[in-house]
């Protein structure tokens, strides 16, 4: 399938690993000229290198941290006509309720709601002026069952949601669409060396532990298995891609059948 993407501008927040990186990779594979983010530059560099050996399309990097009111206007302004925008930046941590302070809260609502907020302010001035654009909200399941050993993280995950749907009717009757993604447990970086830790500590295998943690701790799930990012970002690509143009204001489950509804 020809996702119509050639040509098109891409900037994907918090990309040089994990879900982040495989949307820019699947990105740049299908056409689109991609713009590679993380706070260090050697990441960057790193992640585009990889890329560009990869694929046909043209990677570019910016090196800054987009949760920055700063950062966010320079990295815009050095790359005019950014038509699709993935707010994939965000971070989590596994916390008892009581010990999650006010400062805690804060900077999670900052980096994980906040900086897309911003961006996507940034961007639609120029999406309004091509009448065309793509904002995806990179959520979780966990915005549906908040987990209770990180409810600050579900809190900014439903937040996401929020603003998705309230972003695209206020753009009704354009072309311009807003979506949310909702990944379930996926083997990102940072999760694949928790359990892969996990496993060693216990001497078991990676295999044992995800069988553990989807028997006892994620026992909904219909997959039974982590995701991998890419199942992730093909899901993304579509819905940044001209064809998904009757899909908007919606949250997208890519979750394993985790949340236990039909809708």
């Amino acid at each position: 399938m020809d996702l119509q993407l050639d040509g098109k501008l891409a900037l994907v927040s918090g990309s040089t690993a994990g879900i982040g990186y495989a949307i820019a990779h699947t990105l740049a594979q299908e056409g689109a000229n991609v713009i590679v983010n993380g706070r260090l530059r050697a990441a960057v560099d790193e992640a585009v290198d990889r890329i560009r050996s990869e694929t046909q399309g043209t990677v570019l990097g910016y090196a800054g941290d987009l949760s920055r009111a700063d950062a966010a206007e320079e990295a815009v302004r050095r790359h005019p006509g950014i038509g699709i925008l993935v707010n994939n930046l965000g971070i989590f941590e596994a916390k008892t309720f009581e010990d999650i302070p006010d400062e805690d809260w804060l900077r999670f609502f900052d980096i994980n709601v906040l900086s897309g907020v911003r961006l996507a302010r940034l961007v639609l001035p120029e999406m309004k002026r091509a009448n065309w654009g793509r904002i995806i909200f990179i959520s979780s399941e966990s915005a549906v069952q908040i987990p209770t050993e990180m409810i600050h993280y579900g809190m900014t995950k439903t937040a996401q949601l929020a603003v998705s749907r309230g972003l695209a009717e206020s753009l009704a009757g354009t072309n311009i669409t807003v979506n949310s993604v909702l990944p379930g447990p996926t083997k990102s970086r940072g999760v694949g060396d928790f359990v892969e830790g996990m496993a060693r500590s216990s001497d078991k295998s990676f295999e044992q532990v995800e069988a553990e943690f989807f028997n006892h701790i994620r026992p909904t799930s219909l997959i039974k298995r982590f995701a991998s990012p890419q199942e992730v970002a093909s899901l993304v690509a579509y819905v940044a891609s001209p064809l998904a143009s009757a899909t908007t204001g919606t949250a997208l489950r890519v979750d394993g059948g985790i949340v236990k509804s039909a809708f």
